[in-house]
Order: C-alpha cells, then sequence, then structure tokens
C-alpha cells in the first residue's frame, strides 16, 4: 500500500473542536438575524459559513437555509457585490448554475474583481464541463499567485481531466503551501485527492485519501461515506456498514441510506436493505421535486441500483446531462441506459453503485 504523503501530517485545529467552534459562529449570528441585528459583512458571513457547514456534514437543510438568507441579503443590499457573491455561492451549492453566474455578473457591475471573482467563475465553468475556459482561469489564477487556493483549484480540474499526475504534483504543491490551522480546507482537498483515484479505481490510493480527510476531520460525512464505499469494494464489508448506518441514521442526505441499501442487499440482508430502501426512496422523492438540479444525478443512481426503476434513472440522467453535460453526466446517463437494457432481469437491492 502506497505511504502517504508527509503533508497529511500537517498540524491544523482538532477537527472536532473546529466544528464545535464553527456550529457556535453559526448559532451566534442565527441569533442576532432572529432579533433583527444581523447587517452587512455578518450577514454573508453567516450565509458562507452555512454552506462550509453543509458541505462538510451532509446537511442539505443548511444549504436551503444559506439560499434562503442570501436572497433576502441581496434584496435588503441590492447594491453590495459582495452579497450576489455570498448568494452565487449559496445557488451552486445546489447546482443552480445559471443563477450563481447571473450573480457573478451582477456583483461584476458592482465592482466586484479579482481572484474571488474568477475563482467562482472557474468552478461553475468546471462544475458543468467548461473546461477549456475553466482552464483559463484557473492556469492564469495560479502564474499570478501560486498559493494553497490556486494550486488546489488546478489540482481540481486537472483531477477533473482525468490527467492524474499532473493533479498529483498539483496536490503536493497546494498542501505544501499550505499557511492556516483550520483542517476544513485541508480535508476538502485531501477528499479531492481520494475522489481522483476513486475515480479511476486505484481503491487504495482513493482509501488512503478518504482516511486522511476523515481523520482530520471526523464530522466529514462525505469523506466517511465515500470510505465506507471504497471499504466495501475491498472486501471490508462489515465497517462500511457500520458507518453508514450512523451516517444514514443522521443525515438528511438519502446517499447514505441508498449505499447501506446497495451493501446490505449484496450481504443478503435483503429486509434491512428494503428499510434503507425505502428510506432513501422518499428522500430521493422530496429532494427531486424540491432541487432538481442538485440530485437528479444520485437519485438517477439510486433509481438504477437499489430503487429498481431504470426507466426513471434515465429521466433524471437525462435531467443531470442537460444541466452539466460532463463526462461523469454521459457516462451516468450510459449506466441508465444499460440498465433499462437489463430490465428483464430485475435490478435487486444488491446491485452495484457506480
Amino acid at each position: 500500500m502506497q505511504t502517504l504523503s508527509p503533508a497529511v501530517s500537517i498540524r491544523t485545529t482538532n477537527g472536532t473542536i473546529a466544528l464545535l467552534n464553527l456550529n457556535a459562529q453559526v448559532d451566534g449570528l442565527e441569533l442576532h438575524a432572529a432579533r433583527g441585528r444581523l447587517t452587512g459583512r455578518p450577514w454573508v458571513e453567516l450565509v458562507d459559513l452555512l454552506v462550509l457547514r453543509a458541505q462538510i456534514t451532509g446537511c442539505i437543510a443548511d444549504y436551503e437555509r444559506a439560499i434562503s438568507l442570501a436572497e433576502r441579503c441581496v434584496r435588503d443590499a441590492p447594491a453590495d457585490a459582495t452579497a450576489f457573491l455570498s448568494r452565487s455561492r449559496a445557488w451552486g451549492s445546489l447546482h443552480l448554475f445559471d443563477k450563481s453566474l447571473a450573480d457573478l455578473d451582477a456583483a461584476e457591475r458592482l465592482g466586484a474583481a479579482g481572484r474571488d471573482l474568477a475563482a467562482e467563475r472557474a468552478a461553475i465553468f468546471q462544475a458543468v464541463g467548461r473546461y477549456d475556459e475553466a482552464m483559463v482561469l484557473r492556469r492564469a489564477a495560479f502564474e499570478r499567485r501560486a498559493d494553497f487556493e490556486t494550486c488546489a483549484g488546478l489540482a481540481s480540474l486537472h483531477a477533473e481531466l482525468g490527467e492524474t499526475a499532473a493533479a498529483e504534483e498539483l496536490f503536493e504543491q497546494s498542501q505544501a503551501l499550505f499557511r492556516g490551522v483550520s483542517p476544513f480546507p485541508l480535508a476538502q482537498l485531501e477528499f479531492q485527492r481520494g475522489h481522483m483515484w476513486h475515480e479511476h479505481g486505484d481503491l487504495a490510493r482513493a482509501r488512503e485519501w478518504y482516511t486522511a480527510a476523515w481523520r482530520r476531520l471526523p464530522a466529514f460525512a462525505q469523506a466517511e461515506g465515500h470510505l465506507a464505499e471504497v471499504e466495501a469494494a475491498m472486501g471490508e464489508r462489515d465497517g462500511a456498514i457500520a458507518r453508514l448506518q450512523r451516517l444514514a441514521a443522521a443525515s438528511d442526505d438519502p446517499d447514505y441510506a441508498a449505499q447501506l441499501a446497495n451493501i446490505l442487499g449484496e450481504a443478503g440482508r435483503i429486509e434491512d436493505a428494503l428499510v434503507w430502501r425505502v428510506r432513501a426512496e422518499e428522500r430521493y422523492d422530496a429532494l427531486v421535486a424540491e432541487h432538481p438540479a442538485a440530485f437528479a444525478d444520485h437519485a438517477s443512481e439510486f433509481w438504477a441500483s437499489a430503487g429498481g426503476n431504470p426507466e426513471r434513472a434515465v429521466a433524471l440522467a437525462k435531467l443531470n446531462l442537460e444541466i452539466r453535460p460532463t463526462p461523469r453526466a454521459h457516462a451516468l446517463f450510459s449506466r441508465a441506459i444499460a440498465a433499462c437494457a437489463e430490465r428483464p432481469k430485475r435490478i435487486t437491492v444488491g446491485s452495484p453503485v457506480h
């Protein structure tokens, strides 16, 4: 097994303490908001902190709350460029990319400029498969100033393009340039690195980087969920089930229930799998109705496998492809079509997740 980079040993604030501090910041700002005492920059800070917490804990309600607050912020401060930047990030968190880009344009008209604006545009271009435009922005930012953020952004793009050698070099460089104490940026970078290797089928490397992210930040739900998926694929099913049972019970994100249904089905625990399949189905139905752009992809994966409805999987995969025509979206659509072709064989609860 590969030895982890020395960069993984970078000391940051304890992940549990950091999350407690984040919660305290959010609670304090929410209290001021409830009393009508929150205006200007603190309001924008609350939106951004909610998005950050949602990214770490997987709490969809935080994303929804962030959008609600961001809309109010723009309404109350229509000439404030930072309000539009914050709302753009909130829109993007639920894959409302057209709205996100429109807010970036508005922020620019109001005087926003520089690396923050370019970084936000690059992230959206990358998310929707406009890789050439994203590369121009990422590369320009990196050449102007090679620091943690610009290296990380460029690394994520090369990883998305499948250029693992270039991405690895930049991941290393980014971690070496890290100068903060917060565990959040590093854990997210480690997760991205694990996801790159997971996409390329290198389960050993994926496991190491997912583990690094999870150990740095034990509340990082996405990292632990992907770690469980890798563990199950490597034959460590009991540990994966234990992780996913805890995540699925605590989270309002149905991905963990869907993963758990798949793994339990593969283990022959059909009744247990059915419980989690029903829970995932109900939650996906609600989320796709409310936020189709954000959940069409994962819902498609669910219906093509544990959900047992490949026709619905195709419809959702098609929607996802229209929103962001990336190679990953094309692959998802192809898998959904293939699941339909195999319909006579009847997809079972234990079908694999991709």
